[in-house]
């Protein structure tokens, strides 16, 4: 990933991830299933991963403890053109909640340590 920042020249990088789905996808036609599928991979397209490579003059993007940074420095780097991503395609899961945190060490308590490969 820093070598994709460096190559690219811009201001910053964010990982893009596909997460699986969290929950079944259903295709309808009025009021009939047509098709289903269990948690399709990627079925909301990219997502910001939350790893960024950064080059120093983004911090002036930040003015105070009260920016958000996923609001007007992301922002401003995308209306700049300053933002590229770079696409992991490795494991990559969310730890936003307790099931998420649980869902993560019971990966690791069965040894599958997938992050680590």
């Amino acid at each position: 990933m820093i070598r994709f920042h460096e190559k690219n020249g811009k201001l910053a990088t964010l990982t893009a991830v596909r997460p699986s789905g969290r929950f079944g996808r259903l295709g309808l036609n009025r009021n009939q299933v047509v098709n289903f599928k269990e948690k399709p991979l990627g079925a909301e397209g990219w997502v910001n991963g939350g790893f960024f490579v950064l080059d120093s003059r983004v911090l002036d993007l930040i003015r105070d403890d009260q920016t958000i940074w996923e609001k007007e420095p992301m922002e401003q780097l995308v209306e700049e053109g300053q933002l590229a991503a770079y696409r992991h395609t490795g494991f990559w899961e969310a730890m936003d909640t307790m099931r998420d945190k649980e869902h993560l060490e019971s990966l690791w308590e069965q040894g599958d340590t997938k992050w680590l490969k």
